[in-house]
């Protein structure tokens, strides 16, 4: 009994916290209807549902291909254009580069696009351009703006005053500070945030094609409409690799440029 009571006492201020929680969580299934029941009946019509798409159809393989280098090409020009943008916004987006108005501005134009998903932008896209690869070009290059730019922005307040204050100084101007001081620093960050970014693009330039962009996720999409379950897989299987292969690829340059900046 003496050492019941002396736990309860040690861990009764976490008690209420976890009570709260549990019942918000149970509160939240009942309203969102999520209940056991349903997840094991899921889960089951789920794994009889992969009974339909063994084996994969090899002889689509050969298809694949192309729409699975196109989808890689798409992710790789959104991450392309959209951190050439991040690196404009992060500039006017730093406290200790942009003046207050443009930077506050900036921020607001930053979060706001980070609210808005990328399926979103890509269907008033869609509306725009019509369907094809170019709209989801520009929602992935967009979509950097929100992540990298904030990311970036933040990389550049952080850096040393001393080092901005000894250019001026000396008689530099913004434009030299920003291109000599500067972008110099925030390289090495910047390719890791690109890289980064370019693994979360390969992911959602499937989901964007299965929308209308085009690719893989095209094939993936138009497989399961037409019922052909054993192309499908097919098609899942090439998009595993893809995406399995570009996280494999940009975490070792990744740990390259880690490395190469802890020699220096």
């Amino acid at each position: 009994m003496k050492w019941l009571e002396f736990s309860f006492k040690r861990y009764r201020k976490w008690l209420l916290p976890l009570l709260i929680l549990a019942a918000v969580t149970e509160g939240a299934a009942i309203v969102c209807g999520a209940t056991f029941g349903k997840l094991e009946e899921g889960l089951f019509k789920g794994i009889s549902f992969l009974g339909f798409m063994f084996p994969p159809d090899w002889s689509a393989f050969a298809e694949m291909v192309q729409p699975a280098f196109q989808s890689i090409i798409i992710a790789f020009l959104g991450t392309v254009f959209g951190t050439l943008l991040s690196v404009i916004f992060a500039l006017l987006a730093a406290a200790n580069i942009s003046n207050p108005w443009v930077r506050n501005i900036t921020r607001l134009l930053i979060g706001l696009e980070r609210s808005i998903p990328e399926i979103v932008i890509l269907l008033l896209l869609i509306a725009a351009f019509g369907l094809g690869s170019m709209p989801g070009i520009i929602a992935l290059s967009l979509g950097c703006i929100g992540m990298l730019g904030k990311l970036l922005a933040d990389t550049i307040e952080e850096l040393d005053p001393i080092m901005m204050e000894s250019m001026e100084s000396v008689g530099a101007n913004k434009m030299q500070i920003i291109v000599f001081g500067v972008l110099p620093q925030i390289m090495p960050n910047l390719i890791s945030y690109a890289l980064f970014r370019f693994e979360i693009n390969i992911r959602l330039s499937v989901i964007l094609g299965a929308v209308g962009a085009g690719g893989v996720g095209y094939e993936l999409d138009y497989s399961f409409g037409m019922l052909q379950y054993h192309r499908a897989f097919t098609a899942l299987l090439v998009i595993i690799v893809m995406i399995f292969g570009t996280e494999r690829l940009s975490y070792i340059l990744r740990g390259k440029i880690k490395m190469e900046g802890a020699l220096k």
